[in-house]
């Protein structure tokens, strides 16, 4: 049997708590709160404890965890290497590139994919552009639909690289979505007839807009009332705790996106370029 964890890169502590008391029964869960968007997956692989990584956004919630556990084996005997859905399917406001699965929910397969790994500049160099019509054309054979998107996007996020060198080198096990009646959220399936889990988008809007914070936490207790149990209660001690930890995390993510801003220049300069 395969050693599963679970993986959240995470912002808010109160996100993170609802969303942890949904996670299946007796699977560790490990929290990341200081990693950049690509880094949170290489903190992932030099975790050599764990094979199957289990990675759920702190605003995804799960509605069927024995359906999560069913997929996380499946994607170890079947040799999957990454089960998630498509950027720019159904159930996803975006329309970006259809190969690369969106990050709020994946099975990664990181045993497997140790096999081809060498580190962060491996994935970083990893040349889309000479491989594009080779990968599409294998991604529209994987699917029943093609999806809306541009397959020319490959840095729209810094994770991006990663997604790609993983379909290049690895097999992608694309899970249906379909949108939700709030009209933003995702509903996550496993294609095989259960829905996995409820995605809101837009957790950095969360306690901060009243109309998002209100839509979120409908979709909270949706989700719980799926499961049959009660959604946690906080104290306002709790509440406080939760705001400090959220004022120290602002500041951390203010140097961390300061220090991805030459990454950003290049890319932009990249894109200019190339469309000069």
């Amino acid at each position: 049997m395969p050693k599963i964890k679970i993986y959240t890169r995470s912002f808010s502590p109160e996100l993170y708590a609802q969303s942890k008391a949904l996670y299946p029964k007796g699977v560790e869960a490990v929290r990341l709160t200081d990693r950049t968007a690509d880094g949170y997956f290489y903190a992932m692989l030099r975790d050599r404890e764990c094979d199957i990584a289990i990675n759920i956004d702190e605003d995804a919630f799960v509605t069927d965890p024995e359906a999560v556990m069913a997929l996380a084996l499946r994607v170890w005997e079947e040799g999957w290497a990454n089960a998630g859905t498509s950027d720019c399917g159904p159930g996803c406001p975006r329309s970006h590139n259809p190969i690369v699965t969106n990050p709020f929910f994946n099975i990664l397969n990181l045993k497997l994919i140790r096999e081809k790994y060498e580190g962060p500049a491996q994935i970083r160099s990893f040349d889309y552009h000479p491989v594009k019509e080779q990968m599409q054309a294998a991604f529209l054979e994987q699917v029943s639909e093609p999806l809306n998107g541009d397959f020319g996007i490959y840095d729209f996020e810094p994770y991006y690289s990663f997604y790609l060198w993983l379909a290049y080198n690895f097999k992608t096990l694309y899970l249906p979505s379909r949108r939700h009646r709030d009209g933003m959220s995702t509903i996550l399936s496993d294609g095989s007839g259960h829905d996995l889990c409820l995605h809101s988008w837009m957790a950095r809007k969360y306690k901060v807009q009243m109309d998002q914070t209100y839509r979120i936490n409908s979709l909270i207790n949706e989700a719980y009332g799926l499961r049959g149990v009660a959604r946690p209660e906080f104290s306002a001690l709790k509440q406080l705790g939760f705001a400090l930890e959220m004022g120290f995390g602002y500041i951390k993510k203010a140097f961390i996106r300061i220090s991805r801003w030459p990454g950003k220049l290049r890319r932009k300069i990249r894109h200019i370029k190339e469309k000069a």
